[in-house]
């Protein structure tokens, strides 16, 4: 499989509680972790034993090469993985003490991944069985990267209008549901919004809902997939440990509800400790879950 998308530092601040506008809170050490959505589903992927390649951009600056090693170290192809000067992208994430997260993302090069990148690694991505996107590189380049492809995984995130050329190669469209409120222009139950994100043209859908599990949407009907119970420290990354396993699993050839399932289990192993990649699971990790 490929991941074309982000490459960024995640630079990290726990506290108690949120600050309002204009309010100041004290937090924990800043810790800095690898992240970028584009790199956290590569590194998912190739943690759980699959042969990734990552198509993108790190910066000429210390964060690049701090990235670069981890990518590296965890086995992720960097063949397409290119030096550009200026600076990486950075996430400021801010994690409560219920584990949930709000993150800024500065995207440095990473919004200079262009469509010239998608042409120069054509035969790369026309080989592969799968394709991962995200909405952290610019949609042209997306878009591009998405018209090479065999199949199409596209995590509609950070949410966004796109063409219907897009949400046409979708198999499957991947979104969350603030994502789907932002799509659909409304908020509902799991089910229905699953469909009505069908009804807009992707070949199909899954829909997660954090500790819900999620729900996969098709041709076939409307499934719904548990999740396992966890304490959650950090939810950081989760969706993307989710949509690498997803991806992986659809380019071994699974069925999208029996990727789905295994999917439900990955996001939910990676929420068990602090950071993105740092948490995210390896295949015996999963044996209790």
């Amino acid at each position: 499989m490929i991941v074309v998308g982000s490459v960024n530092a995640d630079l990290v601040v726990r506290v108690d509680r949120r600050p309002a506008p204009g309010e100041t809170v004290i937090g924990s050490d800043l810790v800095t972790h690898p992240g970028g959505k584009g790199a956290n589903q590569a590194v998912a992927a190739a943690r759980l034993g699959a042969r990734v390649a990552l198509l993108g951009r790190i910066g000429s600056d210390g964060n690049g090469e701090f990235l670069r090693k981890a990518l590296a170290g965890d086995g992720v192809g960097l063949d397409h993985l290119v030096e550009t000067p200026g600076p990486s992208g950075v996430a400021l994430i801010t994690v409560g003490a219920d584990g949930d997260n709000s993150i800024i993302v500065s995207p440095g090069v990473n919004a200079r991944l262009s469509e010239e990148d998608i042409a120069a690694a054509a035969g790369l991505l026309a080989s592969a069985r799968v394709v991962s996107l995200q909405l952290e590189s610019p949609l042209a380049t997306v878009l591009a990267a998405a018209r090479t492809a065999a199949r199409v995984v596209f995590n509609l995130s950070p949410p966004a209008v796109v063409p219907d050329e897009l949400l046409a190669v979708c198999d499957p469209l991947v979104v969350n549901e603030h994502e789907a409120a932002v799509l659909l222009g409304r908020r509902g139950a799991p089910g229905p919004q699953a469909r009505a994100l069908l009804a807009l043209g992707p070949r199909s859908v899954v829909l997660t809902l954090g500790a819900g599990g999620a729900v996969v949407a098709g041709p076939d009907g409307v499934t719904e997939v548990p999740s396992p119970r966890v304490e959650a420290v950090d939810t950081t990354g989760a969706g993307d440990a989710f949509t690498g396993a997803l991806a992986w699993r659809l380019a071994g050839g699974e069925d999208l509800a029996a990727a789905t399932a295994f999917a439900v289990r990955v996001g939910a192993a990676s929420v068990r400790r602090p950071g993105a990649q740092s948490s995210y699971p390896y295949p015996e990790d999963l044996e209790a879950l």
